[in-house]
């Protein structure tokens, strides 16, 4: 994010009323040099409140009188900032837009609220300055003339959910405290030296470098193994800890911003510095400004400077521009905006899924069949002038059926919706249900098939939809049919192992060298030697085809001997990629889930999906067990060190529910799972999630909207 442009009529000092940086069209300057006075200073306080985040000024220790402004009512602040994708926001987001904040003084403090209005900026995009608790959006710091750092006290776990507030405190309140250096420096060497991580040891390398070269600070052993930055830092002289302290300061903040950025240093900001001469002797001043202008190539700063330190700023740094941001205007079609189709034409609407709609499909070729035109929609999109609506809805969820219903609001009677979220008994006629499905309804397909061969299952456990739906396992197609000359598919059957043809089935797929995705899982106890050998003969695959994947399901604890055997007969070693679905949340207890995955990380080769249950439409709601015992963070504790080599993000989705539902026992958070859930992870949000106890507690008052 780079600040075009700040002003507010409300500001005291005129200088602070409207101000804009030096730039054109494709380029603005890097450094921007105020004098010192209340003006300048006003305007830096005024630039820091607006992009702060309004959710988050009420954490700032601003003086009330500051917040009155000139007609003692309150602060009417606009701004105009350029955007950078993709952490500013995506793509054809980027570019200039405007907004801006209504501050109040009220006797229980500020009262802070956006105002899109308040900067006069025709055609350009409107920005709603709500940031939640994110760190890289609008990435922007303010540091004060006199800095003071942490010994022993940061926060480098954000347990606080007004951390970003932080950024700018030192502004307004000479006691805030800034980055321990020296445990910074300890963690950033931990992931670069010891741990290889690409944006720390990029990021430590360039600091080394720079703050040897313009602050001659000996860093000769920082890149040792063993280095101890306690005794590192307590080497330098003082005024070689004061002047590095800014851009650690900073440095910090963009590594915490632009964790997954391969160099963090590179990104492009705000930097507001009130004053930065303050920061180490007259003489070294030049050699300051040269390291952070290294240091921080893409950030903008804007300065206050007494006209002394205005005298010795470097030519080569005030000559600097950085290029701003080309993304295009807003080219989105207006929210809610309805498409427009040829008279005659049939919608075919997918409400949910990620997998291409198989009944839609054999719709769209019994309807071409009969020379209609067919146009497919998705979620709740809406299509004018259609002369009929087929909407598929899979399932039952809240969100799925929210869009039923907006479809059924824009077409009335027009609209015929079915599938297993809204209608178990409204089946296509036969006629139709035996066509094999119309693949280039859906081009992203490419060379993939997808389909039935078998449908049904013998079992009826209650938390299926499959027995009620389908009844008992039966063929219903041939490999011809579905494949119509591609050489991938995609087989939805339910449980094609309990066919009693399945040997054959495996056989046909591996003499034909398919690849299949069995994307509902297939039965492992169902296999005995040669079913296995035949199974393993055939390319199985993930739904993209990217790579070798087995699909397998371990809902409860039933037969797991019988897993363990017929996982030894397939012969699978750890270089192989074997998925197993475990359902949650319906009939096992933490004590059961935590046995089937000990269970699963003793098979070489395994991981897990674990997939929260959902009741189906009509189906029965979760058995009340009591899911905790006696033992739950004992159970926890050895649950969070189970580390598969493959950790998918559904194991965070479990953690979180696990999370939530120990709170709605226990009234508190388990340390542990926390920890685990931030390790890697969205670790800004860790405050707000503590400070509202996993979701299920509002946000206080005190520490944010």
């Amino acid at each position: 994010m780079y600040l075009l442009e700040i002003c507010s009529d409300d500001a005291v000092y005129p200088e602070a009323s409207r101000f804009q940086v030096e730039r054109n069209d494709e380029r603005l300057r890097k450094w921007t040099l105020l004098p010192t006075g209340p003006g300048s200073r006003e305007l830096l306080r005024l630039a820091a409140l607006a992009c702060c985040g309004y959710p988050f000024v009420r954490r700032l220790a601003v003086d009330p009188g500051d917040l009155a402004g000139r007609h003692g009512s309150g602060l009417r602040i606009g701004y105009l900032l350029a955007r950078h994708a993709p952490f500013d926001g995506r793509a054809p987001c980027a570019g200039i837009a405007a907004g801006g904040l209504r501050i109040l003084p009220t006797a229980a403090g500020p009262a802070v609220h956006p105002d899109l209005d308040a900067i006069a900026a025709p055609d350009v995009p409107r920005l709603y300055p709500a940031l939640g608790s994110g760190l890289r959006a609008l990435f922007s710091l303010a540091l004060g003339p006199r800095l003071e750092a942490h010994r022993g006290s940061d926060d480098f776990h954000f347990n606080d959910p007004g951390f970003r507030a932080t950024r700018y405190a030192s502004l307004f309140d000479p006691g805030a405290r800034v980055t321990d250096p020296g445990a910074f420096l300890a963690r950033l060497h931990y992931r670069g030296v010891l741990k290889g991580r690409v944006p720390a040891v990029h990021s430590l390398d360039r600091l080394t470098r720079l703050l040897t070269r313009h602050l001659g600070l000996d860093t000769r052993d920082w890149g040792e193994r063993g280095c101890d930055f306690a005794v590192q830092w307590q080497r330098l002289d003082p005024w070689q800890r004061q002047a590095a302290l800014p851009a650690l300061d900073l440095a910090r903040h963009m590594l915490d911003a632009f964790n997954h950025s391969a160099t963090p240093l590179d990104q492009p900001g705000l930097v507001l510095l009130e004053q930065p001469d303050r920061h180490c002797p007259a003489a070294r001043f030049p050699d300051w400004v040269a390291l952070m202008d290294a240091l921080f190539p893409a950030v903008q700063f804007l300065a206050t400077l007494p006209a002394a330190a205005l005298g010795r700023f470097p030519a080569a740094a005030l000559s600097g521009w950085l290029r701003l941001p080309q993304g295009a205007a807003p080219t989105q079609p207006r929210r809610g905006a309805i498409a427009r189709v040829a008279p005659g034409t049939v919608v075919l609407a997918q409400i949910d899924g990620r997998l291409p709609n198989l009944a839609l499909m054999k719709l769209s070729r019994h309807l071409q069949s009969q020379g209609r035109r067919v146009r497919l929609a998705s979620g709740d999109e809406r299509v004018a002038g259609a002369e009929a609506v087929y909407a598929s809805c899979v399932f039952s969820s809240p969100a799925s059926l929210r869009r039923v219903e907006r479809l059924r609001a824009t077409y009335g009677d027009a609209l015929v919706a079915g599938g297993s979220g809204v209608d178990l008994g409204l089946r296509l006629p036969p006629e139709i249900e035996d066509l094999p499905p119309d693949l280039d309804l859906y081009p992203e397909l490419g060379d993939r098939a997808i389909g039935f061969l078998t449908r049904g299952c013998p079992y009826r456990c209650p938390f299926c939809i499959v027995p009620r739906k389908e009844g008992g396992v039966r063929r219903v197609s041939d490999l011809d049919s579905l494949l119509q000359g591609r050489t991938r598919l995609i087989l939805l059957d339910d449980n094609l192992l309990a066919h009693p043809d399945a040997g054959a089935i495996l056989d046909d797929m591996a003499r034909r060298e398919l690849e299949v995705n069995f994307t509902q899982t297939l039965d492992i106890r169902l296999l005995d030697a040669a079913l296995a050998a035949l199974l393993r003969r055939v390319q199985c695959a993930n739904t993209r085809f990217t790579r070798r994947v087995y699909h397998f399901s371990l809902n409860n604890l039933s037969g797991l001997e019988r897993v363990r055997e017929s996982y030894r007969l397939l012969g699978f070693s750890c270089t192989d990629n074997v998925e197993f679905v475990c359902m949650y949340g319906f009939d096992t207890t933490l004590e059961e889930d935590l046995e089937r995955l000990r269970f699963l990380r003793s098979l070489p080769g395994a991981y897990v999906f674990m997939q929260e249950y959902q009741p189906v439409l009509g189906g029965p709601m979760p058995p009340p067990l009591p899911f905790f015992d006696d033992h739950a963070d004992r159970h926890i504790d050895e649950l969070v060190r189970i580390l598969f080599p493959q950790n998918m993000k559904s194991v965070e989705r479990y953690y979180r529910w696990l999370s939530r539902r120990y709170v709605g026992q226990f009234g508190r958070l388990h340390p542990g799972l926390v920890d685990t859930i931030f390790r890697y992870n969205k670790r800004d949000q860790r405050g707000r999630y503590v400070a509202t106890l996993a979701g299920t507690r509002p946000l206080p008052n005190d520490v944010g909207p």
